[in-house]
Parts: structure tokens; C-alpha cells; sequence
């Protein structure tokens, strides 16, 4: 990764430090650590991960202070919040241990270069705009209900897939991401493994032998999906129908985008189509009648849009994943036993295949 740098405005240090030590601080100086700390003038090019040394007069006192932050890296430091993270634990815990060096404050540089302290936070939170709409799902609670389609279900279907195909056009640069995303698709606590771990224990229809048998053969999907770091693409995360909301019949509003903003498209993909295969089969038993024909027009409208057929070859432990969440009994306590028999047998079944049929859908749920 390229070496990423922030503008270092002396006088908003001095100011930013002033307000940490309640008195006027004066800066001396600066420097890398292990280098020569030069007086600066108002601004300096600032590299990330670097530990600067600051030579700072506080009254008649000269101290000197370290300011260091975490440059991205293919170590899971690529996002923002990965390294907040990490400086926000360093902070809390370097004055736990005995004999460890103390932090003073945790801070975060501004968008216009300013220095805020954060060491008084316990929690974060995010204010966002009200969404105004219907979710999605409640589209699918009708098809369910009523056994059939309108045109605007067909619309809506489309709509969806066009904006997919649109946003998954947009690629990443940086192979290390795409590993990190199959890693976590693997390891994640949101993800398969810590979805397996959700699961109650002695459940009487499912064997832990079953879930052990799934990780491993996820483990080797893992190893498939390694070649194909040219796939990175931007991606919503979480694709699926209670995200989603329609303000009008064909204008929607997205909730909820996870994970970072690239990752494997199979994952938007996967995230609404199993969905559709869900409410099938609480209805049907089997993929059929109008969630079939919202299956296969997504599927074709994505597909034509995209010509990605490679994806049919990476959907596989996706659909694991997505199948694993609606199987749920924490997340569908009621669902009747044969349609989460039937989430278990597709499970099995997309591990085994080397290529997604999209014709197939009710031989891998029966195979």
C-alpha cells in the first residue's frame, strides 16, 4: 500500500495540546523519533505510522511527547475504523499493565486538519437522516400471502439487479482487501464461523459434526477464492430485503452498508437472492411459482448486465453464509423444520459444487 499523508498544522497542535495539559503549551519542535526534531513553521507533510517525537514548553518545563498513528495495511488496518479501533484499545490498556509505557490521550486528526481528543469516550454512535419508505420484505410477506406477482414485483426485481450490476462495476485496487474479505468470510463473527457459533448447542435436527464438516470445507474455499483478487469490487455488504426500502414504486433507499466498502459482488448477490429461495420455500416447499420467477429474472437481469459468469463459480460459500443466517433459530425461532432441513441440505450441497446452476436450485435443497 502507498504511504498515506496528513497535513500537521503546528499551530492547531499547540492549540489541541493546550487544551489537553490546561495550560499555554509551546511546540520546540518536531521530528521523526530516532531523528533530529527541527523547529517547523505552520505546516507539515505528516506520514501515517510514523512515531513523531514533540518537544513541547509547558510554563518554564520542557517534556517531550510521542504522537504516532497507524498506517493501512494488509494486517486488517485497511479501513478507517480498524485502526480507531486499535488506537482506542492501545489507550484504554497501556496504563492497565504495570511498567507500561503511559498514553496521555487518544485524538483523531479532521477533515480540515484540526485535532480533536477522543480520550473521554466510552461509546460511539451515528446520527443518519430518517429513510422514508416500505422495506422491501413487506413485498415478499404479500407474494407469500397472495401467491402471485404484479408487474411491479417483476420491476422492483430488476431494479434491484441493475443497481447491483452498476455499483459492482466500480473496482479495487488492492489485492491484500479481497483476502481479507474471503478471510472473513470465513472467520468473521458476523460471518460463517461466528454464525456457526450462534447456533444452540445439542440442537436434536443438527449435529456439531455437521458444522465441523462445514468449516472445514470452507477452509478450502477459502484457498479456491485466493486466485481471484481481480474480483475486488465495491459492494453494499448487506444486501437484503430489510435494507432496502422503497419510497415509490421504483425509487429505493438503501440501511445498513457493512463490512467496508469492497468486497466479492457474490456477496450483494447472495445476501437478496437467498431471500427469494427463503420465503419459496415457507410457501412451496421448493423454489417455485412467483419466488422462482423473481429468482431466475434477478439472476438473468444481473447476468446480462454484467457477463460476471465467473461469479457462478464463487457464489458458493456466499450462499453458505446467507443460508446459515435464515436457518437461524436465533434469528427464526418459529421456522418449520423441513424448510431449515432443507437450508442444511443446500448448505452441504454448495460446498460440493464447482459451478452455481441457477436451474438447479431445487437439486441442491433435495440432493
Amino acid at each position: 500500500m502507498k504511504t498515506v499523508y496528513i497535513l500537521l498544522n503546528i499551530e492547531e497542535l499547540s492549540k489541541y495540546l493546550s487544551k489537553l495539559f490546561k495550560k499555554e503549551v509551546k511546540i520546540l519542535g518536531v521530528g521523526e523519533l530516532g531523528k533530529e526534531v527541527k523547529k517547523l513553521d505552520k505546516l507539515k507533510d505528516f506520514g501515517y505510522g510514523k512515531p513523531y517525537l514533540i518537544k513541547i514548553k509547558i510554563n518554564n518545563e520542557v517534556k517531550e511527547v510521542v504522537l504516532s498513528t497507524i498506517k493501512p495495511s494488509i494486517f486488517d488496518h485497511h479501513h478507517f475504523s480498524d485502526r480507531a479501533r486499535i488506537l482506542l484499545w492501545q489507550h484504554h490498556a497501556f496504563n492497565k499493565l504495570p511498567k507500561h509505557v503511559k498514553s496521555i490521550d487518544v485524538g483523531a486528526f479532521t477533515i480540515n486538519n484540526k485535532i480533536i481528543s477522543l480520550r473521554k469516550c466510552k461509546e460511539f454512535f451515528i446520527l443518519m437522516e430518517k429513510a422514508e419508505g416500505e422495506l422491501y420484505h413487506k413485498d415478499l410477506d404479500r407474494i407469500k400471502r397472495e401467491k402471485k406477482l404484479s408487474k411491479i414485483d417483476i420491476e422492483r426485481c430488476k431494479i434491484l439487479a441493475q443497481y447491483l450490476a452498476t455499483i459492482h462495476k466500480v473496482k479495487g485496487n488492492d489485492p491484500s482487501l479481497y483476502l481479507r474479505k474471503t478471510r472473513e468470510l470465513i472467520g468473521h463473527g458476523e460471518c460463517i464461523m461466528g454464525l456457526i457459533d450462534s447456533y444452540p448447542e445439542n440442537l436434536e435436527y443438527i449435529k456439531r459434526e455437521f458444522f465441523m464438516k462445514i468449516e472445514r470445507k470452507c477452509i478450502d474455499w477459502r484457498w479456491k477464492l485466493k486466485n481471484k483478487t481481480h474480483r475486488l469490487s465495491q459492494v453494499h455488504g448487506d444486501f437484503h430485503p430489510w435494507n432496502i426500502m422503497f419510497k415509490d414504486e421504483k425509487t429505493f433507499i438503501l440501511l445498513d452498508r457493512s463490512r467496508g466498502e469492497y468486497g466479492e459482488p457474490a456477496d450483494d448477490v447472495t445476501a437478496l437472492t437467498i431471500n427469494y429461495i427463503f420465503y419459496s420455500l415457507q410457501t412451496y416447499g421448493k423454489l417455485n411459482g412467483p419466488f422462482e420467477a423473481l429468482f431466475k429474472e434477478f439472476w438473468k437481469t444481473y447476468l446480462k448486465l454484467t457477463e460476471d459468469y465467473e461469479m457462478l463459480e464463487v457464489v458458493q460459500p456466499f450462499y453458505v453464509w446467507r443460508a446459515l443466517v435464515v436457518a437461524s433459530p436465533i434469528w427464526y425461532p418459529r421456522l418449520q423444520l423441513d424448510v431449515r432441513l432443507k437450508l442444511f441440505k443446500f448448505i452441504e450441497n454448495m460446498l460440493q459444487i464447482n459451478k452455481f446452476d441457477i436451474q438447479s436450485v431445487n437439486d441442491y435443497l433435495e440432493g
